[in-house]
């Protein structure tokens, strides 16, 4: 009898899997369930090049290889919920679909400040249309309050200000991009974005939203106000007042877990897994991309998600192997699944670009080549072992810090 396999997610992780699942040999049924209406396409420049320009879907949509072609793609109907005892999934429209395999690639969702005042106007940039209602608003002279100061959060900053807007932007931190980079290269690149206009308000949070209706003052006397007036600014929490047309929230993610929850795993922090990527050890299940929280021997074996780029076809290759074997199709894998972490970020021209664990070097942070307000190779190590690098210009040192880290395996 034929297998089926369900793949929970319709972006870049599910179509990894998809693709991996048929260059694996694997002829059974696929289906992959997304809640969004579009075929998978790329995240990442939503808060680039895309936001810079008309956000459409063919603009950063995947092509879909033929291999894939005969993947049935359900979308536009998100999973309800899961028995894993049972092997079935239900849809939020009741539908229900038996598996034999299940793949969790559900992926994460922007947060949302819990604090008063209007929601109209408040933006987040996630997908598409998230990107496509912001860019609309992007406009000459616009003064655009950007809330959070890490990488979406001046993406979005650097882009409103080549599109002309005032941009401000509020963070807790002292500095912006602080975890992934340190504080030397983070004040560094704040340098950069105040040269090109933008002003930041660092070390403050958001007390409060304030409205454009008839008060104006921002209270929520009335249950309804804050769902019908728009947003007009910010009252920060040291009390300074910030004027705005649009906000923008990047504060950070969410795993989209809620539908596994009475199963007995751990969703406190995406999904739980071994290092083969399997949940929690279990069979026949296993998790991709960002919401999958799986321990990496290449620096320690702490359980961690990544959000970086790289990741949804790092854990595809592995989470298939282990899947499929569960199946019966093909071996296990013995070799530990340790992969290098890679992302990148364009700011203002410039292309930041990191290979491996920046956040984990602690405060062992050297300059290797160059300088910081220039072209700049930065190094993050521990216990003295170089485990990551973040560089700004040097293209010709790409391959070989790259290559460094590859062979270097840092607390193995």
């Amino acid at each position: 009898m034929s297998q089926r396999i369900v793949i929970a997610g319709a972006s870049m992780g599910g179509l990894r899997a998809a693709e991996r699942l048929r260059a694996a040999g694997f002829a059974g049924e696929i289906v992959a369930i997304g809640d969004e209406t579009h075929l998978p396409y790329n995240r990442p420049p939503l808060s680039k090049e895309a936001l810079a320009s008309e956000v459409t879907h063919g603009a950063v949509a995947f092509r879909l290889r033929p291999a894939v072609a005969d993947v049935t793609w359900q979308l536009g109907v998100p999973i309800a919920s899961a028995d894993l005892a049972a092997g079935a999934v239900r849809l939020a429209d009741g539908a229900e679909l038996n598996y034999d395999g299940l793949v969790v690639a559900t992926g994460m969702r922007p947060r949302r400040l819990p604090v008063p005042g209007p929601v109209l106007g408040r933006h987040v940039v996630r997908t598409l249309e998230d990107a496509a209602a912001l860019r609309a608003e992007l406009l000459p002279g616009a003064r655009v309050l950007v809330i959070g100061a890490g990488f979406i959060g001046c993406e979005v900053a650097a882009t409103a200000r080549v599109l002309g807007c005032q941009v401000t932007v509020v963070a807790p931190e002292a500095v912006p991009m602080l975890r992934p980079l340190g504080s030397e290269l983070g004040a560094a690149l704040q340098r950069r974005h105040e040269a090109e206009g933008v002003r930041f308000l660092l070390g403050r949070t958001i007390g409060r939203f304030l409205g454009t209706g008839p008060a104006g003052d921002g209270r929520d006397d009335d249950a309804t106000a804050s769902e019908t007036e728009r947003v007009g600014g910010a009252e920060l929490s040291d009390g300074t007042v910030v004027e705005a047309d649009v906000v923008v929230e990047a504060v950070g993610s969410a795993s989209n877990t809620e539908w596994l929850e009475g199963n007995g795993l751990d969703l406190s922090d995406g999904v739980l897994c071994d290092n083969a990527l399997r949940v929690e050890g279990r069979s026949h299940l296993v998790a991709v991309g960002d919401v999958a929280r799986f321990p990496n021997p290449r620096y320690d074996e702490v359980a961690r998600r990544v959000e970086h780029w790289s990741i949804p076809t790092d854990t595809a290759k592995r989470a298939v192997v282990s899947l499929l074997a569960d199946l019966g199709h093909v071996e296990r894998d013995p070799a530990p699944f340790a992969p290098l972490p890679t992302f990148w970020s364009d700011q203002y021209g410039l292309r930041i670009q990191s290979f491996g664990a920046p956040a984990l070097g602690g405060a062992d942070i050297r300059v290797l080549e160059g300088d910081l307000d220039g072209e700049v190779v930065v190094g993050y190590h521990d216990g003295g072992e170089l485990i990551g690098v973040v560089i700004i210009g040097f293209p010709s040192a790409l391959a070989r810090y790259r290559n460094e880290l590859m062979r270097t395996p840092a607390l193995a």
